[in-house]
């Protein structure tokens, strides 16, 4: 801009407002204002259901939720843009997911049945959008590459990581003991039903689709808020800010290593050592 400045102002005037008049920067400016308002959109879109189950009124919220299914499903029909597109196509699976949550019935003697019933299905949901937008093995993270090297780092980070759930959520435990069957039992739930279908929705499907429209670290930022705000209506407020940390971790992970096996498995360890291993043993932080 400093190159711009000449010694009459009356030039220097006609210079600036040719800029403003510019198409170039008048289009940019547009697409910018687009994507501060679509993520607007996209955050109080979970905001205000999340935010209803917070205060009480599921009910409200579960029927709010439908509401925004069946407006965003008809809005995406009409988007030209296939980036933008996308982003509407994967932020669907995210009522779906929740409506799932509060239709599954608890299973008392066998609690884990229930996480089955939740994401077992979700499967049919992402396939379909996964199938409309076609990408690349690449794009979703499906590489079995250097596994073997991420297992140690994953067992690590899910036992950090689970310590410090243990001591925020203080979780019931999911199993009665921690006989070895409880134990495989819980990791195969967490790894190959909650921790692959929650990372193949949020990372794969969502985190990549906004990445194409808002670039990478600003969709890694929207993303991780929005896996944060997705637990906004468990608890406490701090669960959200661990929650979005957490998002954040695995994001960033899997824009690294574009490994999806990599960060299930993470995301999977997590729930073992925090809802498994620690609310039996006791946590390292128990003596706050």
């Amino acid at each position: 801009m400093e190159k711009l400045i000449v010694t009459s102002y009356g030039e220097e005037t006609a210079i600036l407002r040719k800029s403003t008049e510019n198409p170039d920067i008048q289009h940019r400016n547009s697409k910018y204002q687009s994507k501060k308002v679509l993520a607007s959109i996209l955050l109080t879109l979970i905001i205000l259901p999340e935010s209803l189950i917070y205060s009480g009124n599921v009910k409200v919220a579960l029927l709010l939720y439908v509401g925004i299914l069946v407006v965003i499903s008809l809005v995406s029909i009409f988007v030209k843009e296939q980036k933008v597109r996308n982003i509407y196509q994967a932020f669907l699976l995210l009522p779906i997911l929740r409506l799932m949550n509060f239709s599954v019935p608890m299973f008392p003697e066998i609690p884990l049945l229930s996480f089955v019933f939740i994401y077992a299905p979700m499967i049919i949901p992402l396939t379909i959008v996964i199938n409309l937008q076609n990408p690349t093995n690449e794009r979703l993270g499906l590489s079995f590459r250097n596994l073997w090297y991420y297992l140690p780092a994953a067992i690590f980070i899910g036992f950090t990581l689970g310590q410090a759930e243990a001591f925020i959520v203080q979780a019931t435990p999911l199993i009665p003991d921690l006989s070895l069957v409880n134990i495989l039992l819980l990791a195969a739930v967490m790894i190959f039903f909650v921790g692959f279908t929650e990372e193949l929705l949020f990372r794969s499907v969502l985190q990549t689709s906004l990445e194409e429209v808002f670039g990478s670290w600003n969709g890694l930022i929207l993303s991780s808020l929005i896996f944060g705000l997705m637990n906004f209506g468990y608890g406490a407020l701090y669960e959200i800010f661990y929650a979005f940390f957490v998002g954040l971790l695995l994001g960033y992970t899997f824009q690294r290593t574009r490994s999806l096996p990599f960060i299930a498995l993470v995301h999977g360890f997590i729930s073992v050592f925090s809802f498994g291993v620690f609310p039996h043993l006791g946590n390292l932080f128990s003596f706050l």
